[in-house]
């Protein structure tokens, strides 16, 4: 239930940023702007969230970056989903964890592996890639499959490592600070004292929950700041004229099209 009024209240908030007008950015805000596209550019029935279709969508219309969710099957290969299952997505009751790669690719082989993510787009798009909790079954083992997928690119140039938890930072710690940003929910204050505290590259989280002080805390810093998720012009303009740089979004290639406008 508190999920649903969370949801309910997130749609309000999103149909009044929609109406209020706002000054178009300057030239140079609009320059600067860094559209990510939330696990690609998905639609519930005919494109499927973080598959290679739904990233090359985006790619394709220009978008600066993808967001993508890592996972690990049973026999310690990862791939790009975001729930801990394949049911809500693809209908498919299968736990990842739980099978190896070559059955899921047989079972779903919407579901790419990193390594696919990386060998289409690294270093062509931005990867804002999220790491996820699990059980980890050989921690050390995973740090060296993640290094070594990672090892061709370079960090915070063409890739950022996200997470809800920023001691999965630490666990995989295979990359400067730099190069990780937490991802804030509600308590966006104490995520913001952690990103700062800790020498993160940043923080993101939803654009209704970013105040000015905390804003102004990690420009100070030197940090990068993102919100999402951006749905209507007018919101955009709100983000941009504030100083906002990385836009996270569900409609990334239609506000792709807005900075053109």
């Amino acid at each position: 239930m508190t999920r649903i009024l969370q949801w309910i209240a997130i749609g309000i908030v999103d149909a009044v940023m929609a109406v209020i007008p706002r000054k178009k950015p300057t030239r140079a805000a609009l320059k600067q702007c860094k559209i990510v596209s939330h696990r690609g550019e998905h639609h519930e029935r005919s494109v499927f969230e973080n598959t290679l279709r739904a990233f090359q969508i985006a790619h394709d219309a220009g978008v600066w970056g993808i967001e993508a969710d890592i996972r690990w099957t049973a026999d310690l290969v990862p791939v790009i989903i975001h729930d801990p299952d394949a049911g809500r997505v693809f209908g498919k009751q299968i736990r990842i964890a739980d099978i190896d790669f070559d059955s899921l690719r047989h079972a779903v082989p919407e579901i790419p592996s990193l390594a696919e993510l990386v060998g289409q787009f690294g270093g062509k798009t931005h990867l804002m890639l999220e790491l996820k909790r699990e059980g980890f079954p050989d921690i050390e083992r995973q740090r060296q499959i993640l290094d070594h997928h990672l090892s061709a690119l370079k960090p915070e140039q063409d890739y950022h490592l996200l997470a809800l938890e920023p001691d999965l930072f630490e666990m995989f710690d295979i990359r400067p600070r730099q190069c990780c940003l937490p991802v804030a929910e509600a308590d966006f204050r104490a995520m913001s004292d952690r990103a700062l505290s800790s020498g993160y590259g940043g923080l993101t989280g939803h654009y209704a929950v970013l105040t000015e002080d905390i804003r102004r805390k990690h420009e100070r810093a030197g940090q990068k700041i993102g919100t999402g998720f951006i749905r209507s012009r007018n919101c955009l303009y709100r983000e941009l004229n504030r100083g906002v740089e990385w836009i996270f979004s569900n409609d990334a290639a239609r506000l792709q099209r807005a900075i053109g406008d």
